[in-house]
């Protein structure tokens, strides 16, 4: 049986590191559905030589990681996919902060990666790449022989050429995606954006066959494939979290009040501050829900030494701490903010028992937290979801609340909506969610991926095109 090869900048080994959800959830799940190998960085930082490949296999996965090197990881991590691709692919351009060295120091960990992975590889393996932090690794795999087929997803939004021309060597980079023979993206917009890019990198002629980028020598396959959560899972995890600990004092901690939940990593494109202000917006438009509502923000710390992930948490925390100041009772906190992670059960027993989930992020390229909490909901009395139309989910959760998050009088409008919201329509609009998220769940994901891929793989001409162009990837190297 033909190997799936899954490879991503980070290896979320299980019982070890807690796969949670997103990107780490989404993988483990594609490479144990067939078997075969999860590729990646370790999470170790080496001072000088990183060492050797280290393989451990559990079930039917093989997991093999490597340790980075500390001369090259903080530019290439915090520097430049980080402090240029994360900021500009979420249209944060004035947060955009580009060095050659970082660009340089980026280069220099994918040709690692390449190095590193390529003796792993087997003649009949599906290659399969993901995000942003691993963009050339194609063209540095083929410079090296590989003759797999090599596909790559990515996981956050993809710019409009417009933003995309203000990264210098932006071409290059939409040059090495072309040389993976299947790109994939979340929405039809990222894959409209990337057209834009294509067009002007190689030119319009080689968009004429729809759902490909066809170059002399090359042919690319580019399309949606929207990822999406293991529903069966999550359903059994919420019923399951009733016996937590930690849920139980959630529930009882709200002493029947009604809870409106943010599950988020802690990140400026998350909108955690403009929702902060909507919720304060809804206090006081709304004066009859003044101790009867409480809002439970979860925003695990995240990349906490970068300057900008400061700046966020200190003025996340100055807002929550104003609201609090001048709403709160003797007996009443308006916003519980925890800086904590949870295991996944726990988050979507916390989510179960919510009355509202916001979900308002700036930019997001799906996120799974919309898919989550209408998976983690009862049937019989769900909760009400309110999307931020700016986040890939809303493409598809067209029965959510949808909401511009940059309008926080729309935002807290929605919320009150969704409080009062009769119970036949709040089922009726879950039914219509839950049978969205079946049919595009996780394993329809990982699936129709992979069977692009043996495709593409069934019909490709060869490596020779690839190699030729991984040559100019490499000479500029």
């Amino acid at each position: 049986m033909t190997r799936l090869v899954v490879v991503s900048n980070r290896v979320a080994i299980p019982r070890r590191t807690p796969v949670a959800g997103g990107l780490a959830a989404g993988v483990l799940a594609a490479v144990e559905s067939r078997g075969g190998l999860w590729f990646g960085w370790s999470g170790e930082i080496a001072a000088t030589d990183v060492g050797r490949t280290k393989v451990t296999s559990r079930d039917n996965v093989s997991y093999a990681t490597i340790d980075l090197p500390r001369q090259d990881f903080e530019l290439y991590y915090g520097g430049f996919c980080n402090g240029a691709l994360w900021p500009l692919c979420h249209y944060f351009v004035d947060a955009l902060r580009y060095s050659e060295a970082a660009f340089q120091a980026y280069a220099r960990i994918n040709r690692l990666f390449a190095d590193r992975l390529l003796p792993l590889l087997r003649s009949d393996d599906l290659v399969w790449v993901h995000d942003y932090h691993l963009i050339p690794l194609a063209a540095e795999l083929r410079a090296r022989g590989a003759t797999q087929p090599l596909g790559f997803f990515l996981h956050i939004p993809f710019p409009h050429i417009e933003a995309l021309r203000v990264l210098p060597r932006y071409g290059e980079l939409v040059r090495a995606l072309l040389d993976y023979d299947v790109v994939g993206f979340q929405t039809a917009r990222d894959l409209d954006c990337f057209r834009s890019a294509a067009a002007d990198v190689v030119g319009a002629r080689a968009l004429r066959v729809a759902g490909e980028v066809r170059q002399t020598d090359h042919a690319t396959r580019i399309g949606v494939f929207p990822i999406g959560v293991d529903v069966e899972r999550i359903r059994q995890e919420a019923g399951r979290s009733r016996s937590s600990e930690t849920v139980r004092r959630m529930v009882a901690g709200l002493r029947r009040r009604r809870c409106v939940i943010g599950v988020d990593r802690l990140d400026y494109s998350k909108g955690l501050v403009e929702r902060f202000e909507a919720y304060e917006t809804l206090m006081t438009m709304h004066e009859e829900l003044l101790n009867r509502v409480v809002f439970l923000q979860i925003a695990p710390l995240s990349r906490a030494e970068l300057a900008a992930y400061a700046s966020i948490r200190k003025s996340l925390e100055q807002t929550a701490g104003r609201i609090n100041g001048a709403f709160a009772e003797t007996d009443w906190t308006p916003i519980r903010y925890l800086n904590r992670n949870y295991s996944h059960e726990v988050l979507m027993g916390f989510l179960r028992n919510a009355a509202v989930g916001v979900v308002t992020p700036m930019r997001d390229g799906m996120n799974l937290v919309a898919k989550e909490f209408v998976a983690a909901q009862d049937p019989a009395d769900p909760g009400v979801l309110v999307l931020s139309s700016l986040a890939g989910a809303a493409e598809e959760l067209a029965d959510a609340l949808l909401v511009n998050p940059h309008d926080r009088l729309a935002v807290a409008n929605a919320i009150h909506t969704a409080l009062e919201m009769p119970k036949h329509e709040r089922v009726a609009r879950h039914s219509r969610l839950l049978k969205t998220l079946g049919r595009n769940d996780i394993h329809a994901w990982h699936s129709r991926f992979s069977a692009e891929l043996r495709e593409c793989a069934a019909r490709r001409s060869g490596p020779a095109g690839a190699t030729r162009r991984a040559d100019v990837w490499n000479a500029a190297h």
